[in-house]
């Protein structure tokens, strides 16, 4: 399902110049620049989106092949055709494998090791199709061998922005969606 969104994405060339590198990625890896030209009517929303991929996703103590294993995770959860085609990429550039990738919908298969098989349980208790997801004792002890407390809050915080970013660019219709997606038009 190709986005169709009311918000009028401008155009690469009305966007500031600022955004128009990541107008021109979207549309080389993501085959669509839909989501960066709604965004453009909000520059400033978008540099805050940027500041957190900058400091948290990729400069915060958790790991970035975690953080990018997770996001994997919640994209395919959520079926973001557009998400799913990028963060494919990114993960694998992070250093996960094709084997990891094409187990993700099984947090319990032998690939994963104990810290990521923690982290792909916390992205199922925090993806937008668990509204009951909860962070119990069982769970929090098994990230609890893996992360400290510090890392267990930035894990949740980070996939937090990833989920609610995701109910966002479903909800304003400007990403393409997998056939399974639920969410949004």
């Amino acid at each position: 399902m190709k986005p169709d969104p009311f918000i009028r994405p401008l155009e690469r060339d009305e966007l500031p110049e600022a955004m128009r590198c990541s107008h021109d990625r979207a549309v080389s890896i993501r085959g669509d620049g839909t989501f960066i030209g709604v965004m453009g009517h909000a520059p400033d929303v978008f540099d805050w989106y940027g500041d957190f991929y900058r400091r948290v996703f990729y400069g915060g103590a958790v790991p970035v092949a975690i953080k990018e294993l997770v996001r994997f995770r919640l994209s395919t959860l959520h079926g973001c055709a557009f998400c799913n085609r990028g963060n494919r990429l990114d993960a694998l550039a992070a250093g996960l494998t094709e084997l990891q990738l094409s187990a993700i919908d099984d947090p319990g298969a032998a690939c994963w090791s104990g810290a990521e098989r923690a982290a792909l349980r916390l992205a199922g208790e925090m993806s937008l199709g668990n509204p009951g997801g909860v962070l119990s004792a069982e769970l929090y002890a098994d990230l609890r061998q893996h992360f400290p407390d510090a890392q267990i809050v930035e894990l949740g915080v980070t996939m937090a922005v990833l989920t609610g970013m995701a109910k966002f660019i479903f909800t304003f219709d400007m990403v393409e969606r997998e056939s399974y997606c639920e969410f949004g038009r």
